[in-house]
């Protein structure tokens, strides 16, 4: 691929990079990510990726910005409140590097449209802030063979890891840690019991770097792992998550078969 002088001086820092090079930057500028979410995670996520070069973001989310999103989504500003957060997103996106693409999808990710949202993507990043679409957006990956990218935060605590269940053995899925979505009401939400704004930021650009590493194939995927993150602690721990032979998605003998399983919304 031949760059252009400006795209030279943009991603110098890139270029001489030994694990990113030309050839490197190249897959950047070609790769497509769908991102689930435009909010704390999402935020961070898309400027990253958007500053790296990323060719085309796809952005789902169904939201506007309101005032107590800014505490943490530092995609958004106080003049954007009331607008749809993919639009928001798309103007600091073009602000920031105006070669990359944006395909805002301004609906919420269900059973109807998972599939298809996904297939015209290489890698898929969840950002989303509750268990449905958590546990939709990976069994959606399994069934399409699509690299996921996932994190989550609440409070002072994070989590990260990446799936690709689909190649087999020794890579599990998200069920393979959480066979199902906890009881509602068990474990409250961002809004019922708070995050720390930073978090995000902090959870969100990691999610950004592995999805670089995918695209890339350079460095040690954190497929098998889980990276979990005490901020009050300053406390990081990388556990080895094993396939779950049971798991219902991607065990030896699986129970879903499809998105049925999914309540529709």
């Amino acid at each position: 691929m031949d760059f252009s002088e400006e795209q030279i001086e943009r991603y110098a820092r890139h270029i001489v990079l030994q694990e990113v090079g030309g050839i490197g930057q190249a897959k950047l500028l070609d790769a497509r990510v769908l991102i689930v979410g435009a909010g704390g995670l999402g935020s961070p996520l898309l400027m990253y990726l958007a500053a790296a070069g990323v060719g085309t973001i796809g952005i789902v989310d169904d939201d506007t910005v309101s005032l107590s999103n800014l505490q943490r989504q530092i995609a958004h500003s106080t003049s954007r409140i009331g607008i749809p957060k993919t639009a928001s997103a798309k103007e600091t996106i073009a602000a920031l590097n105006p070669e990359v693409d944006v395909v805002q999808h301004e609906t919420r990710l269900d059973v109807d449209n998972a599939l298809d949202l996904i297939a015209d993507y290489d890698v898929i990043a969840d950002g989303s802030d509750n268990f449905g679409t958590r546990f939709l957006t990976n069994d959606a990956c399994m069934f399409s063979r699509k690299t996921l990218v996932s994190a989550s935060i609440l409070r002072f605590d994070g989590q990260l890891s990446t799936f690709k269940a689909y190649l087999g053995d020794g890579h599990p899925c998200y069920r393979c840690i959480y066979r199902e979505p906890p009881p509602p009401g068990l474990i409250p939400s961002c809004a019922e019991g708070g995050v720390l704004g930073a978090l995000a930021g902090a959870m969100g650009s990691l999610q950004a770097t592995e999805i670089v590493k995918e695209i890339l194939g350079t460095g040690e995927s954190l497929s098998g792992s889980l990276v979990i993150y005490d901020a009050l602690g300053t406390n990081w721990r990388k556990v080895r998550v094993k396939p779950d032979p049971e798991c219902p998605l991607c065990g030896d003998n699986p129970s879903i078969h499809d998105l049925s399983a999914h309540v529709r919304d």
